[in-house]
């Protein structure tokens, strides 16, 4: 048995993980596990369909990351087939988002083949066991979290309501809204999950789940084809580095976007011995400012980001050119090995892959992901993320995993915790949970801070001369950030009450 911290999305997902400790699982073992009940037990929020970004830095090696972001599918597609299939759904969420829906939406997903990577290059344990529990808890229940609660009950009908196998996997027993708690069952995808355990993720490209899928997109006009399937592959990356104070961090590098701007703003704020609220107003501002008007719109993010990361190592903020739905899940060892585990599958696209239970991805229906325009880059194109898992270590060998869900709060959420923990040397709950703030640019371009309660952040506000709206308390909103971490504490948790937080340490 290896002792391991991990700081999961929800109850099964923490379950899943720790079982494969108690197995002899490892770090990355219990992530995955962990990550793929997330997966199976949290519609609406993510899906096995789609993409995950694996942070692992091993005991006495180095970190790399796994990409399995999604990418742009239509292999072998006539140019007419792009532009379409895609529906547009008002949502009330987060103050109102209109997101693109339906067949055309779906872009081609990559988690399953990270997490068997990771599992491959680092775990222990084979995948037949990672993928066990999520069959029990599909075929015997599971209880759904508040965060899936609420965001179902918000797009129940507008998304879902146009595919009954979907719909009826996010409906109550009463058929309402599936209430926070309630117990839910997916025997299809229990079918589906026994297959991969068997099968491994060609089931998903080569096999029968991918069959199926690129049958229903070549019938109702969606890009993903048989030879996009097979043609994915997950990439390992080398890390971004960045040295926080005593600690040395490891960021998801590009082609990514959430990890070149943790990294810029992390940076930034290791400039200041003692950093204040100002200081990181101004950071976010003109860090998200440079994001909006280059990231958004690039059609090279490998080298845009690369760009960024340059400039500002070399000259600071100064060097800065003028111009959905996630979860996560982060563990680490006794002996020191650090895995930190982000995916999403963006608001979703409103269907299931037929007689699977599997919900689909909406990543071409992302409007924060396709400032570009619908199907506007070329296929096998890894799309825009702001996924950034974590993963550090200190001057005294002290192992962390840190990450968290929350579209482009994610970042501005990391930042904030890092910077409280790394810098100050807060513990990691009061470093989570402490108030926060996040500098959203509105659809004119222009700057409003968005905060949870604190007098300190809204002096900081007032000085700033920008205008604000403040949150009554603490909100998902701002990301659930989940951490692990191996220190003079031994193995320790911490989950964020933003979102359901689950943590545990195996005996």
């Amino acid at each position: 048995m290896t002792r391991v911290a991990l700081a999961a999305s929800g109850p099964a997902p923490l379950e899943a993980g720790l079982e494969a400790a108690a197995d002899g699982g490892n770090a990355v073992d219990a992530a995955v596990a962990a990550a793929l009940a997330s997966m199976s037990t949290e519609p609406g929020i993510v899906s096995l369909m789609g993409g995950a970004f694996v942070n692992v830095w091993p005991a006495g090696g180095d970190p790399v990351v796994v990409d399995g972001n999604v990418e742009m599918p239509g292999r072998g597609l006539d140019p007419s087939a792009f532009g379409r299939g895609v529906r547009q759904v008002r949502t009330d969420y987060g103050g109102g988002v209109t997101i693109g829906a339906g067949h055309g939406s779906v872009a081609n997903s990559g988690a399953l083949q990270a997490l068997s990577l990771a599992r491959e290059r680092f775990g222990v344990l084979p995948w037949r066991r990672l993928v066990e529990p999520s069959v029990h808890f599909c075929r015997d229940g599971y209880r759904t979290g508040a965060a899936a609660a609420l965001y179902l009950a918000l797009v129940r009908d507008s998304l879902f309501g146009d595919d009954p196998e979907a719909h009826a996997l996010i409906t109550g027993a009463d058929g309402g809204p599936v209430e926070p708690g309630e117990t839910s069952v997916n025997p299809d995808l229990a079918d589906i999950l026994e297959l991969l355990a068997t099968q491994g993720v060609d089931l998903f490209t080569t096999g029968a789940v991918g069959q199926v899928l690129a049958d229903d997109m070549a019938a109702h006009g969606g890009l993903v084809t048989r030879a996009d399937l097979e043609a994915y592959e997950a990439v390992v990356r080398t890390p971004t580095m960045r040295a926080v104070g005593s600690w040395t961090v490891a960021l998801n590098p590009p082609p990514s976007v959430g990890g070149p701007m943790l990294a810029a703003m992390l940076g930034e704020l290791a400039r200041h011995e003692h950093w204040t609220w100002p200081e990181v107003i101004d950071i976010q501002r003109r860090v998200l400012s440079y994001r909006l008007s280059v990231h958004d719109r690039s059609r090279d993010l490998a080298a845009d980001g690369h760009a960024l990361l340059l400039a500002v190592e070399r000259h600071g903020l100064a060097g800065l050119p003028t111009s959905a739905s996630t979860a996560h899940v982060s563990a680490v060892d006794e002996h020191g090995t650090a895995c930190a585990v982000t995916m999403s599958a963006g608001y979703g696209a409103g269907m299931v892959v037929p007689g699977t239970g599997i919900l689909l991805n909406n990543a071409l229906g992302e409007p924060e992901l396709n400032r570009l325009g619908l199907h506007a880059v070329e296929p096998g194109t890894r799309l825009a993320s702001n996924m950034a898992p974590t993963t550090a270590r200190s001057a005294v060998g002290a192992a962390l995993a840190v990450g968290s869900p929350g579209a482009d709060r994610i970042t501005t959420a990391l930042m904030q915790v890092l910077g409280r923990g790394l810098l100050l040397g807060d513990d990691l709950q009061h470093a989570i949970d402490a108030a926060r703030l996040h500098v959203r640019f509105l659809d004119d371009g222009s700057p409003r801070v968005e905060h949870e309660p604190s007098p300190d952040i809204a002096a900081a506000i007032a000085a700033s001369g920008l205008p604000a709206h403040a949150y009554p308390g603490p909100h998902m909103y701002f990301g659930g950030v989940g951490a692990a971490e191996l220190g003079p504490r031994g193995l320790v948790a911490a989950g964020d009450a933003r979102r359901e937080a689950a943590v545990g340490v195996s005996p």
